[in-house]
């Protein structure tokens, strides 16, 4: 079953990514589009600024320059000692005002004409009266003021077109910068939020998912996700407590396997197998670290009668009841399996011979005072015989063997008893309660 952690599924990463790749080039497009249009708008100002603007302040500074010229000219004019000085600059006067670049300029074109009338009538004057050239050279420095003026205005407009211009280009240029710092910043924001969504949303859950999988066992419990934002985490999550469960179930089937391979199928006892085994090992740590061990073979009285007064449903269930009542008496250290039948075989580690006949001898006090309710409403007891050997310096084939044969000692001196292999019995018949408890 999905994992009760899940409730979100999420999104799919293919989706999100594409979904945050889009958005940026949307924006990041947007701003680079604005930029072109400065680029645009910056390249098409310097076109027009080697293509109009240079010439026109050119045009502009031959103009205040042909201004100033004229003004020089009428100059000489007032200050030459023969006529034909006076003549001379008053061709170059006519030339000048007559040039296109001035005839362009309405203002310039006016006063370049009313200075060349002026100029014109008094070289004319002079000629029949050199007095007429002081007379009118007041006039004339009110003319040559104007022409000064003008052509200081006509180079400042050449400046200002300039400065103009320039700063046209200064603007697009600034525009543009300030528009690439703010692409920058949103593609440094991007980056920001797409390595926190990362972070977030794929390292930290699969680093999660790095640390579950390595804890992954029956031995832990099952792994708890957040919900995931993609649908992929999400999925892998969901695969990780499937896999546990799955884990968990073999485990318990393994565990299954291994009690009805190790386990008797009546009385829940090691079988045989599994109790040579397991008492195999004990037996040659005990003999490596020179410990005291013994083993022992039980077999219930009169079972064979039991059953066939009884039934064997009945047999079975004093074997379940017996085997009940080992369980509670013995040590948990110490090990014991149906060996088959009636029969019942037994390991003490760490414990004398001695002591192994005080606890045999509870576990035959107790099973002789214990009533078995049959299924009919009817009990009965029963009673065992076990014979006891040391096995601290023997194989465990051999120590069974003398244990067997001492059972068998038991068993001819009348049953119900407890006896040590090679030894006469230490206990003659039934033994009192109190005795039979250790000291």
């Amino acid at each position: 079953m999905p994992s009760p952690y899940f409730r979100f599924k999420g999104i799919r990463a293919g989706w999100a990514f594409t979904l945050l790749a889009t958005v940026f080039v949307f924006c990041f497009g947007i701003m680079v589009g604005l930029i072109w249009m400065d680029q645009e708008r910056v390249l098409d100002t310097a076109q027009r600024l080697q293509e109009k603007t240079v010439p026109e302040i050119v045009r502009y500074q031959r103009l205040a320059r042909d201004l100033e010229q004229v003004r020089q000219e009428g100059e000489r004019v007032f200050s030459a000692s023969t006529l034909q000085a006076r003549q001379q600059s008053m061709f170059i006067i006519t030339l000048v005002a007559s040039h296109p670049s001035v005839l362009e300029h309405r203002e310039a074109a006016d006063q370049m004409r009313e200075a060349e009338r002026f100029l014109t009538g008094v070289v004319h004057d002079s000629v029949i009266n050199e007095q007429a050239l002081s007379a009118n050279f007041a006039e004339w420095q009110r003319l040559s003021a104007r022409l000064g003026l003008l052509a200081e205005d006509v180079s400042i407009q050449g400046v200002n077109l300039t400065r103009n211009e320039l700063r046209d280009v200064g603007a697009a240029i600034e525009l543009a910068r300030v528009k690439l710092n703010v692409a920058m910043i949103v593609v440094g924001l991007f980056l920001l939020l797409f390595l926190v969504l990362l972070r977030v949303h794929l390292i930290q859950p699969l680093q999660h998912i790095g640390r579950a999988l390595y804890r992954l066992g029956v031995d832990w419990h099952a792994p708890h996700f957040e919900p995931a934002a993609l649908s992929e985490i999400h999925a892998v999550g969901e695969a990780i407590g499937k896999l546990h469960n799955l884990l968990a179930e073999n485990e318990k089937t393994r565990e299954a396997l291994e009690a009805l391979a190790n386990r008797d199928g009546l009385t829940g006892l090691f079988n045989h197998r599994h109790f040579m085994v397991a008492a195999e090992a004990e037996l040659h740590r005990a003999q490596r670290y020179r410990r005291p061990v013994v083993v022992g073979m039980a077999d219930l009285d009169r079972f064979k009668r039991l059953n066939d007064t009884y039934g064997h449903n009945a047999g079975d269930a004093v074997l379940r009841a017996f085997a009940m009542l080992l369980q509670e008496t013995l040590r948990q250290s110490d090990l014991v399996c149906r060996y088959g039948g009636e029969e019942f075989a037994f390991l003490f580690p760490e414990i004398t011979l001695a002591d192994a006949v005080v606890l045999a001898e509870r576990c035959r006090a107790a099973c002789a005072a214990n009533d078995i309710l049959l299924a009919d409403g009817r009990s009965v007891r029963v009673t065992f015989s076990m014979g006891l050997a040391d096995a601290s310096e023997s194989t465990l084939e051999a120590a069974l063997n003398r244990a067997d044969e001492a059972l068998y000692e038991a068993k001819r001196q009348g049953r119900n008893r407890v006896l040590i292999s090679g030894q006469l019995p230490l206990i003659d018949g039934p033994v009192d309660e109190d005795a039979a408890k250790p000291a």
